[in-house]
């Protein structure tokens, strides 16, 4: 497993990229907001000329998500499926969840309860 850590700021969002069995992670703590858009957008992207690539959001201390951290999901989404690979979301906590419910998300980007059923999809 290889792992990157970009710490958060009081009131921040703080980033965390690793490899588990060839799966990107991301794994963020914070608030996904307008404020978090410069530093999650090309984390959640995949790497350029990165065949298949496969990752995982992980929300697990993901506390807050607005209208921005839902179109950073999306275009991740897409860039993933652009290179033949996914994007899955794991672990949104209930107050983030619903926030992705309620736009429709869910239907698109698999959500998974945990980050092993997210990595075993």
């Amino acid at each position: 497993m290889v792992t990157d850590t970009h710490p958060a700021q009081p009131g921040h969002l703080s980033v965390e990229r690793s490899t588990v069995d060839g799966v990107r992670v991301i794994t963020l703590c914070g608030e996904l907001d307008h404020a978090a858009r410069g530093v999650v957008g090309d984390v959640l992207h995949p790497p350029t000329g990165e065949v298949s690539p496969r990752t995982v959001a992980d929300l697990t201390e993901v506390t807050f998500m607005d209208s921005s951290g839902i179109n950073l999901l999306i275009a991740a989404h897409r860039a993933a499926e652009e290179a033949q690979g996914w994007l899955r979301v794991a672990a949104a906590q209930q107050p983030v969840l619903r926030v992705m419910e309620l736009v429709g998300i869910d239907a698109l980007i698999p959500c998974h309860p945990t980050l092993r059923q997210a990595l075993e999809g």
